[in-house]
């Protein structure tokens, strides 16, 4: 998929597989049909390079994070945007909804998570214990719990309702980039700048496997929705797919022409997206190996990418301050979100696929109506 004028840092399927959202460094985020690779929407707003975006659970909201400081939430069927959330000091590079799309979460430069209402755009929550940037952040299938990896090397995990730091996981000898929950909870991976994922037991806090293989950092991790798979996506340009428990590499993804900077599953399984540093989010086949789809459209790398829960949209954050929605199955542009002044670096749909959240390097979040493009809340 082609069309991004700058490196794709984030890309993400909706639930249903049928859409695909790529956000990039041309601060745009793009929703693409991954079936036939048609950009369905070009989502312009952040003032800079888009790091992360994220569908709802329901595909109804996208969100993006940017180098703008901000999070938008988008309509992915419309490209407006319908929320801008403001409150951070720094660079946004992770944003997650929670299960039931009642919780956002997002991760920023100023070494705090934020817990927000995606609805209201009140931030509900204010995370403080990293001594550096926090990189990613995820929520626990049930919600229960929230990690966040940061620069200081570690690992929290968080009560979100409480705010209280319940572990800090620590062994990785480089910045953690990205952190991710099986859909049981019962493991946890990250990915670091010293090249490795590691598997964890997030009640124990115990190393269960060290997955060594890249010549790179892994900048993302991602587990299948089964838990039987994961992926993950490094500075060497490549996408792995992992056996995590027994810490076999399966395949090697090879096409990309930058770093990888996202990589996430759709809900089913079936497809593999990828967004990088050449500009582009790939689709892929995560069995077979096989490069479905190339989305092109943002002008800056792509940094967090985000499927809708129902699969039928997909949300992209970029470089170019705009988040993009996209029909994962045609890999047409179905909107481009446009409003933060920064790059976005991550973006999230909420559960029931309404509201899509985006937060930038312009210190704000954004909640977004994906269908209209409309920006609700900032």
């Amino acid at each position: 998929l082609e069309g991004h004028n700058g490196s794709v840092y984030s890309v993400a399927f909706s639930a249903d597989g049928q859409r695909l959202a790529s956000g990039a460094g041309d601060r745009t985020v793009k929703i693409w049909d991954p079936a036939s690779g048609q950009c369905f929407q070009t989502l312009e707003g952040h003032n800079g390079s888009v790091y992360s975006v994220a569908f709802s659970p329901d595909g109804q909201r996208l969100a993006s994070g940017a180098v703008d400081d901000t999070v938008k939430i988008w309509d992915p069927a419309s490209g407006q945007c319908l929320q801008t959330l403001e409150g951070h000091n720094g660079s946004v590079y992770s944003v997650a909804f929670s299960a039931d799309g009642q919780r956002l979460a997002s991760g920023a430069g100023d070494d705090t998570v934020k817990i927000w209402d995606p609805a209201s755009g009140q931030c509900l929550q204010t995370l403080e214990g990293h001594r550096g940037s926090v990189s990613s952040v995820a929520f626990s299938a049930d919600g229960q719990r929230l990690a966040s990896g940061a620069v200081d090397r570690t690992v929290k995990i968080w009560d979100p309702a409480s705010g209280q730091c319940l572990q800090t996981l620590e062994g990785h000898t480089g910045s953690v980039s990205s952190v991710a929950f099986s859909l049981d909870g019962q493991r946890f991976a990250s990915g670091a700048g010293d090249d490795t994922v590691k598997i964890w037991d997030p009640a124990s806090g115990q190393c269960l496997q060290t997955l060594e293989s890249h010549n790179g950092s892994v900048s993302s991790v991602a587990f299948s929705p089964d838990g039987q798979r994961l992926a993950s996506g490094a500075d060497d340009d490549t996408v792995k797919i992992w056996d995590p428990a027994s810490g076999q590499c399966l395949q090697t993804l090879e096409g990309h022409k930058g770093l990888v900077y996202s990589v996430t599953f759709s809900a089913d399984g079936q497809r593999l997206a990828s967004g990088a540093g050449d500009d582009t989010v790939k689709i892929w086949d995560p069995a077979s190996g096989q490069c479905l789809q190339t989305l092109e459209g943002h002008r800056g790398s792509v940094h967090s990418v985000a499927f809708s829960p129902d699969g039928q949209r997909f949300a992209s954050g970029a470089v170019d301050d705009t988040v993009k929605i996209w029909d994962p199955a045609s890999g047409q542009c179905l909107q481009t979100l446009e409003g933060h002044n920064g790059s976005v670096s991550s973006v999230a749909f909420s559960a029931d696929g309404q509201r899509l959240a985006s937060g930038a390097v312009d210190c704000t979040v954004k909640i977004w109506d994906p269908a209209s493009g409309q920006c609700l809340q900032t």
